[in-house]
């Protein structure tokens, strides 16, 4: 990738990237995709909406040879209706699929699947059952949200989990309601929420939810709650001065020399001031009371026998 094209400017890390992924949501995204891989499940990955592609590049770290990365968004197409329309111009103006494809580049060599279209494209696209992993961030409007779970449901395979964006902000009300529709009705498992993403699962999620508040126990930089609603467990979690996992840079970083502090100019020795008669007066003093009389004596009978003999 090049930045010739003069669209953005090239991230040099992961914080250049514009987008919403909060510190401790990228905690988390490394310990359930470590977690599956640990456990030796395999299984493609897919996000659907991924405006500047954040977390998506972050994602695209786990992605392990013979697994298939599929990302979906409209970018700069047609909505498919006026409600997603008016939306899409509201928030995501400018979003391009050039602005995704440079950003992903300048941390990977290959790009995921793109599919560029609205997400009601991914059923007929991604093949059932294929998914370790399914980050939903698209639509916030109610309906197309319900058609986004319907369609992480079929993609997943056992132990697989959807991540569900915006699940609880104020100006995503549709989202919320087709989230916990989900959860009531549709047998959908909270695993635990984050600040604004909610993990879960189809299956029982007792035994990932014990590890990872075993994890979170063992640290001091996040804080925890866990609750009972409707016959289910909710771990709720929020970052305490929480830090970012490393991330490598991108491949447009450059490290800023280090400079060496110029060595301090050696001061001048300042040349010890004569001593005065003044002074030495007073050295005689300080001299004559602090020495023995035999010693004074001494001193004295010396400095008279060096005088000059007068002619």
């Amino acid at each position: 990738m090049t930045a010739t094209s003069g669209s953005i400017r090239p991230p040099h890390t992961l914080d250049d990237v514009k987008g919403w992924f909060p510190v401790l949501d990228q905690v988390l995204f490394d310990w359930f995709l470590d977690r599956q891989e640990k456990a030796g499940l395999r299984g493609d990955l897919l996000e659907v909406g991924v405006y500047m592609g954040k977390s998506a590049i972050f994602t695209g770290r786990h992605l392990r040879e013979g697994e298939r990365y599929t990302v979906c968004d409209l970018f700069e197409g047609d909505a498919p209706d006026d409600a997603n329309r008016a939306e899409s111009a509201k928030s995501y103006s400018t979003l391009t699929r050039r602005a995704f494809e440079e950003n992903y580049l300048a941390f990977h060599d290959e790009l995921p699947r793109v599919l560029h279209g609205p997400s009601s494209v991914v059923p007929e696209e991604v093949e059932p059952h294929s998914c370790r992993w399914v980050h939903v961030d698209a639509s916030h409007l109610y309906e197309h949200v319900e058609g986004d779970i319907t369609a992480a449901r079929e993609a997943l395979l056992p132990g697989g989990m959807v991540v569900l964006d915006d699940f609880r902000s104020e100006h995503t009300p549709g989202v919320s309601i087709a989230v916990w529709e989900a959860v009531l009705n549709r047998g959908l498992r909270p695993i635990c929420l984050s600040t604004q993403k909610l993990y879960a699962t189809w299956e029982d999620p007792g035994p990932v939810q014990e590890e990872l508040l075993e994890m979170v126990r063992s640290r001091t930089d996040c804080h925890l709650s866990v609750q009972e609603a409707a016959g289910n467990r909710i771990i709720r979690l929020k970052s305490k001065g929480m830090k970012a996992p490393a991330f490598p840079p991108s491949r447009h970083h450059v490290e800023e020399p280090v400079v060496a502090p110029a060595p301090a100019e050696p001061r001048a020795a300042t040349p010890a001031k004569p001593a005065t008669p003044a002074s030495r007066r007073y050295a005689r003093r300080i001299a004559k009371d602090l020495l023995p009389p035999v010693v004074t004596r001494a001193l004295r009978n010396a400095k008279r026998r060096s005088r000059p003999t007068p002619r």
